[in-house]
């Protein structure tokens, strides 16, 4: 990149031509941010996890998939529902949330522009995974009957969106982060967003297999009740 260019840039984000003219330089410090985000995701992680301790019929994988959808409420909502919300002053705001989401940014760009697959993506999480996973909190901790139709259909969501988020940088040429770079694109772009097609592929495969038998059930009840007949 020549001097000219370096001088236009004025912001760490990729590709470095984007012209970003009411951007702020977070003066909050990498570190910071992380510990952040962590530590709520491990105290909603902890608090879930003691909750579904209470009842003795959940088992080890349950009470762990519980446990993650306690955090996907949290970062659906709370993280995913601020972009959502204020993506169009992002660059030069500097509340704790907005300088979280430019931090993110380093890894991938499209929020920092507003890039329209982007915002689209996030409203719909926010608006429909965030809920609907504190909703499927509560279906597995008072054996809702519907609770595994929720598993899937959140899971089914949150695949669909991962999978174009990942498709439609692939298509762009990685554009919009330093590739290879060990932290903004392996740790921010791939790993932070690959959890969430690795987990809910489980969480399918699981509600699937769940519904498979209750419907086997239903089923062979009702061939039972055809026979007395």
């Amino acid at each position: 990149m020549d001097a000219s260019s370096a001088k236009k840039a004025l912001h760490p984000f990729w590709p470095r031509d984007l012209v970003i003219p009411s951007y702020v330089a977070n003066d909050r410090s990498m570190s910071e941010i992380l510990v952040f985000l962590f530590s709520v995701s491990g105290v909603f992680l902890l608090v879930t996890w003691l909750i579904t301790g209470i009842n003795s019929k959940l088992g080890t994988w349950r009470r762990m998939a519980i446990c993650w959808f306690a955090v996907c409420g949290f970062i659906h909502s709370v993280i995913e529902g601020w972009f959502s919300l204020y993506y169009a002053i992002l660059p030069g705001d500097q509340s704790f949330l907005s300088q979280l989401w430019k931090e993110y940014s380093k890894g991938d760009s499209r929020y920092i522009i507003a890039d329209n697959f982007t915002v689209c993506m996030e409203t719909v999480t926010a608006l429909l995974w965030g809920p609907f996973s504190f909703w499927a909190v509560y279906s597995f901790l008072t054996a809702k009957s519907y609770r595994f139709v929720l598993q899937l259909t959140i899971s089914l969501g949150q695949l669909y969106g991962a999978v174009l988020y990942f498709f439609t940088e692939h298509r762009d040429g990685y554009a919009h982060s330093e590739f290879g770079h060990p932290i903004y694109f392996w740790f921010y772009f791939v790993f932070m967003n690959f959890l969430w097609i690795i987990i809910p592929l489980l969480l399918i495969v699981d509600a699937w297999r769940q519904l498979s038998i209750a419907q086997t059930y239903a089923d062979t009840s009702e061939t039972l009740k055809t026979k007395r007949k």
